[in-house]
């Protein structure tokens, strides 16, 4: 059963104007608006469409789903998903990231990755993975700017509009948590 926001984000973190806060079921519209604006680049997802929010909230961590405010307007937003239901992967979790497109390169991204960073080691992940488009430069430098490092090339990993794709993988391991 999932509730319609996550718990236990203590401290808002702040940039600029921009406010980061956990994400409820309430802002999932905008949320949705982000999603499609990234599908949109061909460069964010092998996804060509937004799910549902039923789907989209039963494959994504309750405790780590956050979004950026700038006001009353989300700007961005990032979660976690599990990567396995077995036990021992429990500390290991994917990346999303997404920012609107009229406040990409604005530090918008950093702030989010910073922040799940923080609130992913609050709720015990030792490993955070991101699987980006060779093409994304922009995502490989912002994960790479918060201490994530290449594990190597995934070659024909997956298909969008009938082309292969290759992703990086990226990860970043705690030094709070696992050790």
């Amino acid at each position: 059963m999932h509730r319609d926001d996550t718990s236990d984000f203590d401290s808002k973190m702040k940039t600029g104007n921009c406010i980061v806060s956990n994400m409820g079921q309430r802002d999932w519209d905008a949320v949705k608006e982000i999603y499609e604006d990234g599908i949109a680049t061909g460069n964010a997802t092998v996804e060509t469409v937004a799910p549902d929010w039923r789907i989209w909230n039963s494959n994504h961590r309750l405790d780590c789903r956050l979004v950026a405010r700038e006001g009353e307007e989300i700007v961005g937003w990032a979660a976690l998903s599990p990567v396995s239901s077995r036990s021992a992967y429990a500390g290991v979790a994917e990346v999303s990231v997404y920012v609107s497109e009229q406040n990409r390169g604005t530090g918008v991204g950093k702030l989010l990755l910073s922040s799940l960073v923080s609130t992913s080691e609050s709720a015990g992940i030792w490993t955070l993975q991101a699987m980006i488009f060779v093409e994304n430069k922009a995502s490989i430098a912002l994960h790479s700017s918060c201490g994530f490092r290449t594990v190597g090339t995934r070659e024909r990993i997956g298909s969008l509009h009938g082309r292969w794709r290759d992703t990086l993988l990226m990860e970043r391991r705690s030094d709070l948590v696992g050790n």
